[in-house]
């Protein structure tokens, strides 16, 4: 047994993919978010030449489905090589026939997935149980993490219980929230990975393969007369996955001094409340027991680990006898059941008590949706009333079967001496990347735990990104999204006027903004709501203009290194010069194989990131800035009471009440084009003087957002000032003709600049900033009545006369996607139905409140 700890700052896919890999001859992959960037880690280290446990570089093979993953494992494991894969969401669902025949023929296979809610009535990408639940009656036993840590050690008692009890497993874990945080964690060598494996079990699966030295048959078609009995041979292969499973737990524990138990029970000793739970949520409500158990309360909290089989002697051992009252919580919902399946199997296990606690179930966290302190305290304190609500919901305010429980009481279950840092990004600008390097300087160099979770907003390249970072001298186990920050960075100044961004910081914190105003220019641009509370709470305001400094470096749009060394000069968690010495190391690892070139920009980017940050200095005038009037709009009530609220991020707020008429996932189209997400930096300004009328820049556009407008004598004399006009050519000599942009949805990509075929082009792009005129400009033009098309439509400059179906999607700017789509709506649109796979067109194309195909 080695001595020497080995500690890695990582995210929880690669913290299983690490253990899965020492243990794996042979890996079938395809990808599916958020699991991957486990297969991923495998396929990279394999190119490496890394060797597993065996001495073997693991066979890595990418398939055209999920199905053919699993079905590529299937045939490894046949043929006597340990395989597995890793998956999510739909991409289970279509290894469940493979699962039920690895299970029923006993072929230790382990899948490792980033639990996802699986798509019913929307897609969503993001994070619950509901696809592992789906896989209970494939006979796969189920073993649950929830933590970081926990990925890396369980996916070992996976593999070594699946090899020695010959059931495979899915060894499943919280995705997004376990499987992108990154924390400092332990990792075993693959040298102390290796003894803990049962080398007579491994030789007898070898054994049992299937090969011409040995011929044998597996998998005949069944008779009536045998079938039922030969399913219930394997009885005693699933009696003995418990004891199997406790036996690796306690071996890990002796190499960790870490306790894993099957169902490991946290709180009070004489608890009579308790919550049963599996997942992430363990460690807040672990958090929320402590605080209550400081009160004086008796509560507790008992974790699943090995969910299948379920071992009832083991559960009830696990919990403290004084319990009178359980509350089980589910992160899926099985509609029409009389209770998920965690409760079920709960009540099923007191079956045979005479002396039972009161069992009440609920749900929460579907789809990612955060899951606080505050929720679990609601939780306790239902539990405590004479008649609980049964089922309940948390997280959410249910108006409509009322089955929410209400947060009344705000609890502060902090640990004292945790630095929170929040940063708000635009993707594609870096900042993500930028805050993992961050935390991993940190976590590698100092001897501070540490915990990244990165926020992703649905749409592509131009989302909204949110990092969240913590760090401090005692371990985190606070898997929630920050709310009470010391810290607050905005890398996007369009972003001061949407979003509220600092009502999670703290009094006396400090905040960064990353623009190219001037000092004096914030009074004008900041809302009067950001200034009241900078000033009323004393809050250290910076400012740092990246925009500029990454373009005269050479870097683009790229201000991340610039924003990060901003941030360790401000908040000095370790020495700033030893901050630049790290950034620097991690700079010319991350981009040496581009050159020296590339790794000195990152330099002159680090050096002016330490050098450029201003402090403001705060008039007092602030404390009492007066809101600007409300401007009322004409939006429909969907996007007034609904979508706005979404584009602010406070979709959370809504009720179940604003969705009656949507259950079944319907919503309106064209929400797009009340948006205006202002996010580009530089847009295309016409000059009419040098302009040949082709409309090329138009056709191009990705997101239709430069187009071409056809006015008639007094619609052009009623022109906003300076708007001006070339006269109509030949076919549309009666109109005056011109080029306009919509500066509040444009993504700046220039390929309209690029593709004026003009001698001296008839488009430049100039900074936004300067021409704010070009939406009151574009209000004008988009609201003149249509004009019939005078050139038809089976042209390139005609077809651009015809208003776009689809405009201002949240593709990635200058995708080469949606000019196709764009265009094909424009010549047929109104005569078009679509049905969508899944992919980057389901995204751009429809999410939710983001509707960019619209009607004429």
């Amino acid at each position: 047994m080695s001595n020497e700890k080995m500690y890695m700052t990582v995210d929880g896919n690669t913290a299983a993919a690490y253990t899965s890999y020492a243990f794996t001859e042979m890996s079938g992959i395809y990808p599916i978010t958020p699991s991957s960037p486990m297969a991923d880690a495998v396929d990279h280290w394999a190119q490496e030449g890394r060797k597993n446990i065996f001495g073997q570089t693991v066979k890595v093979t990418q398939m055209q489905s999920e199905a053919g993953a699993a079905g590529t494992v299937h045939g490894a494991l046949q043929a006597g090589a340990l395989a597995c894969s890793y998956t999510s969401s739909q991409g289970l669902l279509l290894m469940i026939p493979d699962l039920y025949k690895m299970a029923g023929q006993l072929l230790p296979s382990v899948i490792h997935v980033a639990a996802r809610a699986v798509g019913g009535h929307a897609l969503s990408i993001f994070g619950d149980h509901s696809d592992v639940m789906a896989c209970r009656q494939t006979g796969y036993a189920m073993l649950a993490s929830s933590s970081v840590q926990e990925t890396t050690d369980l996916a070992a008692v996976a593999h070594l219980a699946a090899i020695k009890g010959r059931v495979p497993f899915l060894h499943f874990f919280d995705g997004f929230r376990t499987s992108h945080e990154i924390q400092k964690i332990e990792v075993q060598s693959y040298d102390d990975l290796a003894g803990m494996l049962d080398q007579d079990a491994l030789k007898a699966f070898r054994d049992r393969s299937l090969s011409p030295n040995h011929p044998t048959l597996r998998g005949t078609a069944q008779n009536p007369d045998v079938f039922f009995q030969t399913k219930e041979a394997a009885n005693r292969y699933y009696d003995a996955v418990p004891e199997i499973v406790e036996g690796y737990m306690e071996k890990m524990n002796q190499l960790t001094r870490r306790d894993y138990r099957l169902f490991n029970y946290y709180g009070a000793v004489d608890a009579d409340r308790v919550i049963i739970c599996m997942g992430s949520v363990y460690e807040t409500a672990c958090e929320t027991a402590d605080y209550l158990n400081r009160l004086g309360e008796k509560v507790g909290v008992l974790n699943v680990h090995l969910y299948r089989p379920f071992s009832v002697g083991h559960f009830l051992k696990a919990l403290p006898d004084t319990v009178k009252r359980i509350a089980v919580l589910d992160r899926t919902k099985e509609a029409g059941s009389i209770g998920e399946p965690l409760f079920l199997d709960v009540v099923a296990a007191f079956n045979n008590q005479l002396d039972r606690p009161m069992i009440i179930g609920g749900r929460y966290g579907l789809g990612s949706k955060d899951t606080t302190p505050e929720q679990l305290f609601a939780v306790y304190k239902n539990l405590k009333k004479e008649q609980p609500k049964h089922p309940f919901t948390i997280g959410i305010n249910d108006d409509v079967t009322h089955l929410s429980l209400a947060i009344d009481e705000q609890i502060d279950v902090r640990q004292e001496g945790t630095f929170e840092a929040q940063f708000w990004g635009f993707g594609s600008d870096g900042t993500v990347g930028a805050n993992k390097n961050s935390i991993k300087i940190i976590g590698d160099h100092t001897d501070m735990h540490v915990q990244a979770y990165f926020s992703y907003d649905s749409k592509k390249s131009g989302g909204v990104t949110i990092s969240d970072l913590r760090f401090g001298k005692e371990p985190i186990h606070e898997p929630y999204l920050i709310e009470k920050a010391d810290f607050v960075a905005c890398h996007n100044h369009a972003y001061v006027k949407k979003y509220d961004m600092l009502k999670n910081l703290k009094p006396g914190g400090a905040f960064l903004l990353n623009t190219n105003w001037r000092a004096e220019d914030l009074e004008m641009r900041l809302p009067a709501k950001m200034k009241r509370y900078i000033a009323q709470n004393e809050i250290a305001f910076y400012t740092i203009d990246a925009i500029n400094l990454a373009k005269q470096i050479g870097l683009g749009g790229r201000i991340n290194t610039i924003c990060q060394a901003a941030f360790f000069k401000i908040l000095p968690v370790i020495p700033a010069e030893e901050a630049m010495q790290y950034m620097k190391e991690a700079a010319r690892k991350s981009y040496g194989h581009k050159g020296e070139a590339i790794i000195s920009m990152n330099e002159k980017a680090i050096d002016a990131g330490m050098e450029a940050v201003q402090k403001i200095s705060i008039p007092d005038s602030w404390k009492d800035a007066q809101d600007e009037p409300e401007v009322l709009n004409d939006h429909p009530d969907f996007v007034r009471n609904i979508a706005s609220m979404m584009e602010r991020m406070e979709g959370n707020q809504l009720p179940v009440s604003a969705f009656l008429d949507r259950a079944d996932g319907t919503f309106p189209q064209g929400t797009t084009q009340y948006e205006k997400r202002e996010i580009a930096v530089q847009i295309p300004i016409w000059n009419p003087e040098e302009c040949i009328q082709c409309n090329q820049c138009s056709f191009v556009c990705p997101h239709a957002a430069i187009r071409p407008f056809l006015a008639t004598e007094d619609e052009a004399a009623n022109a906003p000032e300076g708007v001006e006009f070339l006269d109509g050519m030949r076919p549309y000599k009666d109109y005056k003709y011109r080029i306009q942009v919509s500066a509040a949805d444009c993504t700046g990509c220039g390929i309209c600049v690029l593709t004026c075929p003009a001698r001296k082009k008839a488009i430049e792009m100039k900074n936004r900033e300067d021409h704010l005129e070009e939406n009151n400009n574009w209000d004008y033009m988009i609201r003149l009545p249509h004009k019939e098309n005078p050139v038809g439509i089976n042209t390139v400059k005609g077809s651009q006369f015809e208003k776009p179906l689809f405009e201002f999607s949240g593709a990635c700017a200058g995708c080469g996607e949606t000019p196709y789509i764009k265009l094909v709506t424009q010549v047929v649109g109104d005569r078009m139905q679509i049905a969508n796979a899944t992919g980057c067109s389901s995204i751009y194309g429809g999410s939710a409140p983001s509707t960019p195909y619209t009607t004429n």
